[in-house]
This record gives C-alpha cells, structure tokens and sequence, in this order.
C-alpha cells in the first residue's frame, strides 16, 4: 500500500511557495529555487545563543522545541525555499550504541568503533521510531511551525559515509580502517553497510510519516572511493534507498548528494534519484549533458543541485553576484529554467557574514535568463 499522503494526517498547513518541488519535476518555475545546505548553524548568532541555551549539540537536536527554532532562524533572514530539519547525519550509529560525542575543534567522535564481528553483534537494535523519536518530534513540530512556508526537507547519511564513521571512530582523511576493511574483509563491510542501509530507510520512511515533504541523502566521504568502489560500495546502496523510498513514498522526491563525486553522474543517474547534488568541482553546464546522456532512451529527467563554493561567501557582495551569476548560466546553459536547484557546493561555514549568505540567495532570486 502506497503510504504517499501519510503525513497529511497531521493536517499540516497547504505549501504556498512550491517553486522548489516545481524545478525538482521540470515545471516551469518564477526564479530559480534556493535553499543552503547548514543553513541554520555557527554562521548565525542567534543558532549561538540558542545552541548555548540547550548546553551541546546533541541536546539541542533533543529538544523539540529548540530544534524547531534553529530551524527556523534563517528563514527570518534570508527568502529561502525550503527548510531542512535540524539534526545530524550521525544519530542512526549514536541510537546503535557507539556513543557519540563532539570533541571542541574536532568534530564528532564515538566511543566505541565497529571494526570486527564482536563489534557488530554489540550494536544496539534500531527501530527509527523508538530509537530517534526525537528527530521524528522535531520534524513534526518544524513541519507545523512552517505552517506552508516553504518544504521541509528531511535527510540522512549514506550507508558508506556512516560506516566510515562507526569503523574508523570519528572523521577521517585516509579511512585506514574502513578501507583497511574494504580491501581485506569485503564480506564482512558488505554486511555492516547492509545493516546500516535498512536503518536509513526506516529512518528516512518514518521522517516521511512524520511530515518531511523532500529527501536528502548525504554521501558526504562517497568521492573517497576508486571508481569501482565507489560502485559496489556506495551507489549500490544509495540506488536501494531511493529504490525503497520510492516504492513506499512514490510522490516524495529524494535528492542524492556525493561529495566529489561529479566524475560518477551517469552511474548516479542509475540510482533513479529525482535529483543529484554536486559539489563545485563539477561544472553545472557539463553534468547537464552526462546526466542527459546517461538517460537517453528511457523517460526519465534528473534535476541538479548545486554547487557554489561555499568559500565565494568570504568574498565582497559584487564579486559573489558575479559567482552566482556564472553558476546559473552554466545551470540554465540550455535555455531551460527549470529542472535546477541553488545551493552551495557543500554546508556553509561558521566564519560566514550572514549579510553575504543574503547576498548569495537574493542574487540567485534576482537572475534573468
């Protein structure tokens, strides 16, 4: 049974700014949609003060109320077209057990790792609902304090960046011991990202339930792979995601995004995604046309995501105009506005001016094809 409208039970407000799901289906759209992935985050001082109100990070992803606000934030400041809930990619190994934690300076860490097969047989039972109620509250409450402002965007991990994670303990430049893994114990990675893989699709189909209108998957460390690897260890399990995701929620669009992954697009396009983000490496005009080649001969048309340097926004207002002008005709370089969505290459960072993060969306609102 197709649980499309199952959200609708909440009797949540109808959407009245739509362009954004509008680009995602190749209708025609006003201006070019725009929204930033971290959006509400260190760049603003009003996410400081609330973030210093609930005590850490992960208390403020716990609390509803709070949640709710930072999510809300920057869209009092800037005209933005979606929201996306607050939370983190690493909720679904932290509900596993390996206890996440964030170091200052350092970014998350877990306490435990899961490099053997005593590891894995240790890991706590996930059942989204139980397991991350939080997120399923927060997601409820952002959902009806939009009140039909802009989509929601829900999200999680990818089963390969979560693994990197849980394996090598924390972030890491080399991924010794997942790769470590990957080279001597395929079998045994294959069963980890299997079992991380069923948890994001029950995570991501009760956000659904819950009231997210839009999905993002996040393949943050998917460009660390080799080509062939990134195939079997990667994409094969993204491509399940959006293939689940669809069966049960055939109207929700779902966005995937690897970073430094553009030199894969016609293997991502496979994965059958509404959309694929990209970071800035990967010039929009030129992932238009592997995307339109990779789908030649079926009926299927990919959306982009993308894909400014989020470093742009260090530069003055004209010079960022200028790069979010250049973006979007390499974006619409076909004279079609619509099947796109702005955004930056990667999460805005915390040294942002926010007067520049305004400059960067209302450039985006204001161009003219």
């Amino acid at each position: 049974m197709s649980m499309t409208n199952v959200n609708t039970t909440h009797n949540f407000a109808p959407l009245k700014n739509d362009r954004l799901l509008k680009a995602l289906r190749f209708e025609t759209v006003d201006v070019t949609p725009v929204w930033m992935m971290r959006q509400a985050g260190r760049y603003l001082p009003e996410y400081k003060a609330t973030r210093s109100e609930a005590g850490d990070f992960m208390s403020l992803c716990k609390d509803t109320a709070r949640a709710t606000e930072v999510t809300m934030q920057p869209l009092r400041r800037f005209d933005l077209d979606a929201a996306i809930l607050f939370s983190d990619i690493l909720t679904i190994p932290d509900a596993m057990g390996l206890g996440l934690y964030f170091e200052t300076g350092e970014g998350p860490k877990f306490k435990r790792t899961l490099r053997t097969e005593a590891d894995f047989k240790q890991l706590e039972p996930f059942i989204a609902n139980d397991s991350l109620s939080y997120v399923m509250d927060a997601v409820t409450s952002i959902r009806k304090e939009l009140n039909g402002l802009v989509p929601l965007f829900g999200f999680s991990g990818s089963a390969w960046t979560l693994a990197t994670y849980m394996i090598e303990g924390g972030s890491s430049k080399d991924y010794r011991f997942t790769k470590g893994l990957l080279y001597s114990k395929p079998e045994f990675l294959h069963q980890v990202l299997a079992h991380v893989n069923a948890a994001i699709i029950d995570y991501l189909d009760a956000q659904i339930v819950a009231g997210a209108q839009i999905i993002q998957l996040f393949d943050s460390w998917g460009g660390a792979l080799a080509h062939r690897q990134f195939v079997e260890f990667s994409h094969q399990y993204n491509k399940q995601v959006v293939a689940e995701l669809k069966k049960r929620h055939p109207d929700i669009p779902v966005v995937v995004f690897t970073k430094g992954g553009g030199l894969w697009l016609d293997v991502q396009a496979d994965s059958d995604a509404d959309c694929l983000g990209l970071d800035w490496t990967m010039p929009l005009d030129k992932a238009r046309v592997i995307i339109a080649e990779a789908n030649k001969g079926s009926n299927k048309r990919t959306a982009i995501q993308g894909n400014l340097d989020p470093a742009t926004l260090y530069g003055s207002p004209d010079s960022i105009r200028q790069a979010v002008k250049l973006m979007l005709d390499d974006a619409y370089a076909t004279g079609e506005k619509t099947g796109y969505i702005a955004n930056l290459g990667h999460g805005i960072t915390q040294w942002v001016d926010p007067d520049n993060a305004k400059v960067f969306v209302d450039a985006v609102h204001s161009y003219q094809l």
